[in-house]
């Protein structure tokens, strides 16, 4: 049984808000600690206790000033995050004490949300009986989404084509090789690093996986082996491509693409901390010559379908179809900034989740 929650006068939130707009790697004098009071909330409105939060590579595109498909994070606001909430006070009708939601929660400890921040915040009740907390940021949540809508929607991959995924044993790199095994396709992961590659092809089944971190054969470069190894496991071509990477991995797969070929570009996480200008594929006319289609997805284009995607994904998760691996930090709002450069030197080890306190 749940121990009774605390009085909220007495409760302190703690925010992790961004100091400086970062040049290359986020550093510690980016990011500024707060703390204040958490207060009741406005009528029509929710307090919420944060219990985890979801760590992405899109987080250091949104610390970035300037144009993107969501506004970047104010110097001294709270940092945007998605998270998993309790509702701990209510005033909204749809709401009650003991909840559990998802929404974009931000880097802190406790939601104090209006009527109108409950909307802009996405705020949402989650069944928990359909998957944990974890798995709740990650095949049932965002990264869930991204890799269902982009792959089926973008991607439209027909069974015994060949999908090829970067960042396969990422969040969104899971969902997407399972489904399009699920789908009847061949899938081949890349991905950094034999552990993460056994598992990809022992617990997600994909039917082979490349290792970019493996070391090159004397005189060779690192990409000329992952040419390699697409020339040995795509010995027909790749019929879609799902890039979580960008650089030189999407070159690469350019070079190996068939006619009619679909890239969905989803991320470019190997560009995200570049301090010069963002690489360009520069094997694009293999567009042309193959007549394919490259297409950038945004899955807040697809929040109206998320209940569709969930009941599938929550049915195949019960079925064992599907797995959802998780990298859980407990630690506290104050751990962020360090865990968050995990993603960005590959430390990770499926879907990265900073808990900050127990269902």
């Amino acid at each position: 049984m749940n121990s009774p929650a605390p009085a909220i006068e007495t409760l302190v939130n703690h925010q992790v808000r961004l100091a400086a707009r970062p040049v290359g790697l986020p550093k510690a004098s980016d990011w500024q600690l707060t703390s204040e009071p958490v207060g009741e909330p406005p009528e029509g409105g929710v307090l919420v206790e944060v219990l985890a939060l979801s760590l992405d590579p899109a987080m250091r595109g949104w610390m970035n000033e300037g144009r993107s498909y969501i506004a970047p994070v104010a110097l001294g606001e709270v940092m945007r995050a998605g998270g998993i909430g309790r509702v701990i006070a209510s005033r909204h009708p749809g709401f009650a004490i003991g909840d559990a939601v998802s929404g974009l929660t931000g880097v802190q400890d406790y939601l104090a949300l209006s009527a109108d921040g409950v909307r802009a915040a996405g705020l949402a009740r989650i069944d928990l009986g359909l998957g944990s907390v974890t798995q709740w940021l990650n095949v049932l949540g965002m990264p869930g989404m991204t890799g269902y809508f982009g792959l089926l929607d973008i991607g439209q991959p027909g069974a015994g084509e060949t999908v090829v995924v970067s960042g396969a044993a990422g969040a969104v790199g899971q969902t997407v090789g399972q489904v399009a095994k699920i789908r009847g396709c061949r899938v081949v992961g890349i991905a950094g690093g034999p552990a993460k590659c056994d598992w990809v092809l022992r617990e997600l089944g994909f039917d082979a996986c490349i290792d970019y971190k493996a070391a090159a054969p004397e005189g060779v470069k690192r990409w000329d082996a992952v040419r390699e190894g697409l020339k040995q496991h795509c010995p027909k071509g790749v019929d879609v491509y799902f890039d979580n990477v960008g650089g030189e991995i999407l070159d690469t797969v350019l070079t190996r693409i068939n006619l009619k070929a679909r890239i969905v570009i989803c991320g470019a996480i190997s560009q995200y901390n570049a301090t010069a200008a963002v690489a360009g594929p520069k094997n694009y006319l293999s567009l042309l010559v193959h007549r394919a289609r490259m297409e950038g997805m945004v899955v807040f284009d697809y929040a109206d379908r998320y209940p569709q995607a969930i009941a599938e994904l929550a049915q195949w998760l019960k079925d064992g179809r599907m797995k959802s691996k998780e990298d859980v930090v407990d630690g506290s709002v104050a751990d962020f900034p360090a865990t968050l450069n995990k993603l960005f030197a590959g430390e990770n080890f499926g879907k990265l989740v900073l808990k900050l306190a127990d269902a």
